[in-house]
């Protein structure tokens, strides 16, 4: 590959992307980052930092088109209440929003797959360049679920496939077969915090956190980090399941060292 443009999120996730791709063959990585939300460091992993607003859609495009990119990769999130908030579109995204039924995530970053496809750049999956940080099936830490964590992973996963498909959040918080908490517009650290206040003061809820069914892997792929380990550890979080295959597993040694530190469980759950 000749060059990859790289539309830059926020985390460590387009830092990692960048440096698997060179490490694949890219010999040139032409990132656009957005103001308030990408790391500064993205300046250090790509050849050109075109840095823009959330909703100036023109110059994201016009970063790619005027450097001969053909192919890109949509890695980190930008905040979802930014894409609502703090958004400051221009008039190429105006019109894309006049067109959309529906206002959520998978349709905003669809309709910006449309426009980019429209000037000759076509969106790759979120995951190329990454396979080998897809979570595992199986326990990952040290330490494995119990039968009754087992149980609650199950319970999860059901509740979690379920509520994705109504596009609402990917990640629940269980605990003894109750639902405690359902990402939403918050995120999922948010959420992860918020089920583990209400699991009481000795903790002990799961986390499941899925893809959507029929996932645009594209775009939103479901990633995890030691972020996430603080935002558990605060919750007082007993198991962390992710779907394997399908869940990046960001900073691995740093992730599982801190999930081992605070005794933290992670797996990677089958869902097929």
């Amino acid at each position: 590959m000749e060059q990859l443009g790289l539309i830059a999120g926020s985390g460590v996730y387009p830092l990692l992307l960048a440096r698997a791709a060179r490490a694949r063959g890219a010999r040139q990585v032409v990132a656009v980052a957005f103001e308030n939300e990408t790391s500064p460091d993205i300046a250090q992993a790509a050849d050109h930092v075109e840095w823009v607003k959330v909703g100036q859609l023109g110059r994201l495009i016009g970063a790619f088109t005027q450097r001969g990119v053909t192919e890109a990769i949509m890695a980190g999130q930008v905040a979802p209440k930014n894409l609502f908030r703090d958004i400051r579109p221009d008039l190429r995204l105006v019109a894309m929003l006049a067109r959309l039924k529906e206002r959520n995530a998978e349709t905003i970053f669809g309709a910006i797959a449309a426009e980019l496809k429209k000037d000759g750049v076509t969106l790759l999956p979120a995951t190329t360049f990454m396979e080998d940080y897809l979570a595992p099936a199986g326990p990952i830490t040290k330490r494995r679920p119990s039968r009754e964590q087992e149980q609650d992973i199950a319970f999860g996963l059901k509740i979690a496939k379920g509520v994705s498909a109504f596009d609402i959040g990917q990640t629940v918080v269980v605990k003894n077969g109750t639902v405690l908490a359902v990402e939403a517009l918050e995120g999922t650290d948010e959420c992860i915090r918020r089920g583990g206040a209400l699991a009481g003061e000795q903790g002990g809820a799961v986390v499941v956190k899925v893809t959507k069914p029929d996932q645009d892997m594209r775009f939103d792929v479901p990633a995890i980090g030691t972020r996430t380990i603080e935002s558990c550890a605060a919750g007082r979080i007993a198991v962390l399941a992710v779907e394997a295959g399908a869940t990046l597993l960001l900073e691995k040694e740093a992730t599982l060292a801190a999930a081992d530190e605070v005794k933290l469980i992670i797996c990677g759950a089958a869902t097929k």
